[in-house]
């Protein structure tokens, strides 16, 4: 950068050496070395799937089966749960929001990298200190002595003022102060991560829970009808009608049976805990809601979110991208480091042998100091250092795009899970009520005569074990509906608590290439 001084400086000015190193230093003070950070471009992408999908299928007269439309472009709400229309739901997230000790945290580093900001800030000003010191000396005759009175023991009482100041000629200052403003917004992003994954744990937890009640009670009662089958068989057995063999079938049935219900007794004891944890609370502490499939509504109208938008909306995009302006600004950081610094220092105060002697004329005192510090062999300490930064923006642009890709699938993988969720549940739903017949069936042969116990029971046992999946497939659908709304953000720009005056929507930009500088 160069600048013609005398154009701007009265020429009889320039007898001040002083003036001109200020004028000097506030001229260099616009040029910051590194490279201006520019935010990614949005992918050019149209779509998230091969396939673009439209109305996944609907299953009548099952909870859950409703047919969900896909609408592109539409705006996700800061309080998705609520589409659920479930109070006990609502109110447990809401819980959750509150009370979550990992939420808090992520609340508590926000502040703590604002405050970082806020105290780098302070190195775009002077420092001023003040001190006093005060002391008893007594100095030997045989030289002389220092006071102008002549005297060998005295006072000396020393008020001060110094001020230092650092110019910012190579940005070094702005550099820092840019790079920990990004890391401040990495923790933002962090924070909203946090909150969109709690809210969505919860009804995922609450949806899990909710399926592994009716499972378990479906087994349970599994377990009951394969204990009368057995039953049955053994009196059979006794009186000639059963063969061993037959007994010995139905006894490997109901223990089949009965080890499938501790592993659903510890799922649901975890899912609970979770729920309990979650919310802030002791597991011994789990929250009185329960849920069932049938009290949650289906949400019908999904909303999907351009692609374009999607990276300014994820807040682990957001994240890898501020990380990424952390990377940036710190080759600038590195760069300045390699180039000379400018100190300037000036103090100012009074020396007096009596403390009502301070601030009299005649002792006071003052001194301007300019210094320039240059780094000329550090055995290649700054060249190295520069040359990692380089490689770590690098090294953030890649995990970057491996952000933006992973959030893409994400997307693609929950809007293909719900449409063959769609198509799960009709399935599920056909081989429940197919089962059903063939129950009802049985029931009237048994009450007629035409069909045995044994025939009864083992189209119960198919029943049960076809409403087992149904509520499965249920659950499906309603955990991928949430799974959804977390891929595409969570909506988390509607809620006052996540917003800040630097709120913005997504605008296209080319990342910021760095360019070799010169080395020194």
């Amino acid at each position: 950068m160069t600048t013609e001084i005398s154009s701007l400086v009265d020429p009889s000015s320039l007898r001040a050496p002083p003036l001109i190193a200020v004028v000097a230093c506030l001229l260099l003070a616009g040029c910051a070395v590194g490279p201006d950070f520019k935010r990614p471009a949005a992918p050019d992408v149209s779509g998230y799937t091969t396939h673009p999908l439209a109305t996944t299928v609907a299953s009548k007269g099952v909870a859950g089966g409703e047919a969900q439309g896909f609408t592109s472009g539409s705006d996700i709400p800061g309080d998705w749960w609520t589409l659920f229309h479930s109070a006990p739901l609502n109110a447990l997230i809401e819980q959750s929001l509150r009370n979550n000790p990992d939420l808090k945290a992520a609340q508590a580093a926000l502040a703590e990298a604002r405050e970082n900001v806020l105290a780098q800030r302070g190195t775009y000003y002077p420092s001023v200190s003040a001190s006093f010191s005060a002391s008893r000396q007594k100095t030997p005759g045989t030289i002389s002595p220092t006071p102008s009175n002549n005297a060998l023991l005295y006072n000396v009482f020393t008020p001060q003022v110094s001020i230092s100041y650092a110019p910012d000629l190579f940005g070094l200052n702005r550099r820092t102060v840019e790079s920990v403003k990004a890391q401040e917004q990495a923790v933002r992003f962090q924070l909203i991560a946090t909150h969109v994954t709690l809210s969505t744990n919860v009804v995922v937890a609450a949806v899990q829970e909710a399926s592994l009640q009716a499972q378990v009670d479906a087994t349970r009662r599994m377990i009951g009808i394969n204990g009368k089958m057995l039953q049955i068989l053994r009196y059979q057995f006794a009186k000639g009608y059963a063969s061993r063999l037959d007994v010995a079938a139905q006894e490997s049935q109901l223990a089949q049976v009965t080890a499938t219900l501790p592993p659903l007794l510890k799922q649901l004891a975890q899912q609970q805990d979770l729920l309990a944890v979650l919310t802030g609370r002791f597991p011994s502490q789990a929250p009185a809601e329960k849920f069932d499939l049938s009290s949650l509504q289906l949400p019908q109208e999904l909303p999907v979110s351009l692609p374009s938008a999607l990276v300014a909306q994820r807040p682990d995009v957001r994240q890898a991208e501020a990380n990424l302006h952390v990377a940036s600004a710190q080759v600038g950081i590195a760069t300045a480091n390699r180039l000379p610094n400018i100190q300037l220092t000036a103090d100012a105060g009074s020396t007096a042998l009596a403390i009502g002697q301070v601030f009299k004329a005649g002792t006071g005192f003052w001194d301007l100091g300019a210094a320039i510090t240059a780094p000329i062999f550090e055995g290649g300490t700054l060249l190295h250092q520069q040359r990692a930064a380089k490689a770590a923006y690098v090294e953030a642009a890649e995990q970057y795009r491996s952000t933006v890709l992973t959030a893409f699938q994400n997307v693609a993988d929950t809007l293909v899970a719900l449409d063959q969720d769609a198509d799960g549940l009709k399935s599920a739903a056909a081989a429940a009520d197919a089962a059903k017949v063939t129950l009802d069936l049985s029931q009237r042969q048994w009450k007629d005569g035409y069909a045995s116990y044994l025939s009864l029971l083992s189209a119960e046992q198919a029943d049960l074990q076809a409403q087992i999946n149904l509520v499965q497939a249920q659950a499906n659908r309603y955990a991928d509906t949430a799974a959804l709304f977390q891929a595409l953000g969570g909506g988390w720009w509607h809620r006052a608590e996540l917003q800040q005056a630097d709120s913005r929507q997504p605008d296209s930009k080319q990342v910021g290439s760095i360019r070799d500088k010169d080395e020194n």
